[in-house]
């Protein structure tokens, strides 16, 4: 057993790793990357299309180039990568994060005085929704059959509907129509696409492919393949109306029905989560409730914008560098921050630190065509913003807190939308 010391361990070689670890090394901390896969970039490697980089490195770049960028960068910055190595466990004590590893040579422990978080997401799948029917070959995570078809050089099926309009969906339903496989169609249970308006244009409506909103899949048939599906008109509550089942002729479906962080090993941690977003609960310095455990990226929430999830890791790095350093913030008495609906969650859910800007991340539950952010102490507004854009559930909002506007605020601050009563309270709350 090989046992080895940095002051900042990275598990996930994704864009958020390797954010996070050239961050930390920036601020001259020694640093390792754990990644389970043989390469490093994550899913990037996969994403072919363009449309990264735009916010950071203001020019429009495709996924494996954008990794390519940090991935190069971590070369020239004396900063150990173990590929094909799989974390197993991670413990925090008095003497630090341990965090247990394999690989082809044996297990091996590494110790740090800090641990980033940064495994990313996973799909969910045709389990977590529970689709009724047969178990036939030809239905896919919309991530899988991007793999398929990117990397594998490998055709899915002939005829294909899609569950879900979420981004990977809607990008898979153009890069079908150019592989020559005929997309029926987009299938939305909820009344409003949660695709980035861009991918809706570019993806959908460039290719005449149609997006059926408040509709579901009721049923997969087929035996040894996906020969077809019923599809259903839902209500409010999301159940099948009675009467509008019709059947669709496909070989393939391809499901895009959202995205869980994975938190096996935050759990394992007892690193405290979040049960509206599934990752884990942190403060203004993305430090979770085991001091010294930091969480970025997807892990922690997942993102629409990939120049998002580098910005958060960049902070994540940082404050993990200072903390091993022994140069943290001091931790005062924390604010709660309570998301009131429509507004589902907030990122950080407390703030406790000394920085003089915060910025706090949320998502809505349901579309609201106009209204004003508002952040409360007690019976005083302390912030207030009107957006120029709707509020969409697929994009997420960020607001910018001033540390002196928090003089006097004890216990906890409230984070809701006002200004629009129609559509107000329908979102669902923490």
């Amino acid at each position: 057993m090989q046992t080895v010391h940095y002051d900042v361990v990275v598990v996930g070689g994704g864009p958020a790793g390797l954010a996070a670890a050239l961050a930390a090394r920036e601020r001259q901390a020694s640093v390792a990357v754990i990644e389970r896969n043989g390469e490093l970039g994550g899913i990037l490697e996969q994403c072919i299309h363009a449309g990264f980089g735009l916010h950071h490195f203001k020019e429009e770049l495709t996924g494996p180039e954008y990794a390519e960028r940090f991935i190069d960068q971590l070369a020239g910055k004396d900063i150990a990568v173990y590929l094909d190595t799989m974390v197993l466990n991670i413990t925090h004590g008095e003497a630090g994060q341990t965090v247990q590893a394999m690989n082809e040579k044996g297990m091996m422990i590494f110790t740090a005085e800090a641990v980033v978080l940064a495994m990313g997401c996973r799909e969910r799948t045709r389990g977590a929704i529970r689709i009724p029917g047969d178990r036939p070959a030809g239905v896919f995570t919309a991530g899988i059959a991007q793999r398929y078809v990117n990397l594998e050089n490998m055709k899915p099926g002939n005829r294909a509907v899609i569950l879900g309009s979420g981004d990977i969906g809607l990008i898979m339903a153009r890069r079908f129509a150019l592989e020559g496989i005929e997309v029926e169609g987009v299938y939305e249970i909820m009344a409003y696409p949660n695709g980035l308006y861009r991918n809706i244009i570019g993806c959908l409506d460039d290719f005449g492919i149609p997006l059926h909103l408040s509709t579901t899949v009721t049923r997969i048939n087929g035996k040894d393949r996906v020969q077809s599906v019923e599809v259903s008109q839902v209500d409010a509550k999301r159940q099948p109306i009675p009467g509008t089942a019709r059947t669709i002729p496909c070989d393939t479906l391809l499901l895009s029905v959202g995205l869980i962080p994975e938190n096996e090993l935050s759990r394992k941690a007892g690193v405290a989560m979040d049960p509206v977003t599934g990752g884990p609960l942190v403060n203004d310095v993305l430090e979770t409730s085991q001091p010294g455990i930091f969480a970025c990226g997807n892990v922690l929430h997942v993102h629409d914008v990939v120049d998002y999830v580098t910005e958060e890791a960049f902070e994540a790095g940082r404050q993990a560098a200072d903390y091993a350093a022994g140069a943290g913030p001091k931790h005062d008495a924390a604010l709660n921050l309570h998301a009131e609906a429509p507004v589902r969650y907030t990122v950080p859910a407390m703030i406790d630190g000394d920085e003089a800007s915060i910025p706090v991340k949320f998502r809505v539950g349901a579309p609201i065509t106009s209204g004003r952010t508002q952040v409360r102490c007690g019976d005083r507004v302390i912030f207030e913003e009107r957006k120029a854009h709707r509020y969409l559930p697929s994009h997420m909002e960020i607001i910018t807190l001033a540390q002196e506007a928090l003089a006097g605020c004890i216990g906890e601050l409230k984070v809701g939308i006002v200004g629009d009563e129609t559509m107000a309270g329908k979102g669902e709350a923490r």
